[in-house]
């Protein structure tokens, strides 16, 4: 009985082992089919890696480029504003030069015309200046050189767009001119210039000098009895 019971037993340990066997067998293989995937998928994971590494390669020479391209921009934009702002300087001073130049010599052309005016009163001197003679003729010359003077000077003005007021016989206007004093006048209507002691003169748009008048105060009777009718 014991001998029948121990072979049974052995029996049963090899049903074990049987069994056991196709169970180590199915794991071996899986665990072979694993390795062989990942050997297949290493390659591909190593060449992802590589595009990934190529890529941020790219990436970074682009930013590198980008910045040289926009500092280059910069250098350039700061060299015109440079060359701008010098030539904004180099006008400025230009003018100024210029401003000052026309402020010394403004009065060229007015005293290069009167140069002509004094030509003309140095002759009319030399000319009532000579001895002997005929004094009404020296008198008559000199006279002769004066008006010749005048005449000049008033071409002059005129050149320079300086024109005299017309004030005798007008109303009298405060902004052309300045009075004097008043006077009675039976020809001359009340304020009204009765006499001109120094013309006035516009230059262009502008009153240049006011005239120095007298103005009518009206007929003297008609003042008497304004006078009278205060009393």
């Amino acid at each position: 009985m014991t001998e029948e019971k121990t072979e049974k037993k052995v029996e049963e340990e090899q049903e074990v082992q049987e069994g056991q066997e196709p169970d180590m067998t199915d794991q071996a293989e899986q665990t072979e089919q694993n390795m062989q995937n990942e050997a297949q998928e290493a390659p591909e994971e190593a060449e992802e890696a590589q595009e990934e590494v190529k890529e941020a390669e790219e990436n970074e020479d682009k930013e590198q480029v980008s910045v040289e391209s926009l500092t280059q921009e910069l250098e350039e934009t700061r060299t015109k504003m440079l060359r701008i702002a010098a030539d904004a300087e180099n006008f400025k001073k230009r003018m100024e030069r210029d401003k000052a130049k026309l402020l010394k010599y403004a009065g060229e052309n007015i005293l290069r015309e009167l140069l002509s005016t004094v030509d003309n009163l140095d002759r009319a001197l030399e000319q009532g200046g000579v001895e002997g003679g005929d004094p009404a003729q020296k008198l008559e010359a000199l006279l002769a050189g004066v008006e010749l003077t005048q005449k000049g000077l008033h071409t002059m003005l005129e050149r320079f767009d300086v024109t005299p007021l017309d004030a005798l016989g007008k109303p009298f206007n405060p902004d052309e001119m300045d009075a004097l004093t008043m006077e009675a006048s039976e020809e001359v209507p009340n304020n009204h210039v009765v006499t001109e002691f120094a013309k006035g003169y516009t230059f262009k748009d502008r009153v240049l000098r006011h005239a120095q008048v007298v103005v009518s105060s009206g007929p003297a009777e008609k003042k008497e009895e304004e006078q009278k009718r205060t009393e």
